[in-house]
């Protein structure tokens, strides 16, 4: 099985999400979704994770030196 990305599993995510809301899959088929797309969501969060912590090291101070800032504090 081919690994998918984090803008795949984003897509599969609204996939998922739009045929919920349609609402006319049977409960099975709907529970079935549902999970896949937690697990996805779960998948996602972690990659987010661990991008967040390379930006984190990847940030460098005034002096040229690797400075750690939170991750919400750096500016646009």
């Amino acid at each position: 099985m081919k690994k998918q990305s984090f803008e795949e599993k984003m897509k599969r995510l609204e996939e998922i999400a739009s045929a919920l809301e349609k609402g006319d899959a049977a409960l099975e088929d709907s529970l079935k979704l549902f999970e896949e797309g937690t697990k996805l969501i779960a998948e996602c969060s972690r990659q987010l994770e661990a991008a967040e912590q390379k930006v984190v090291k990847l940030m460098k101070g005034a002096d040229g030196a690797p400075q750690e800032l939170p991750f919400d504090t750096l500016e646009d």
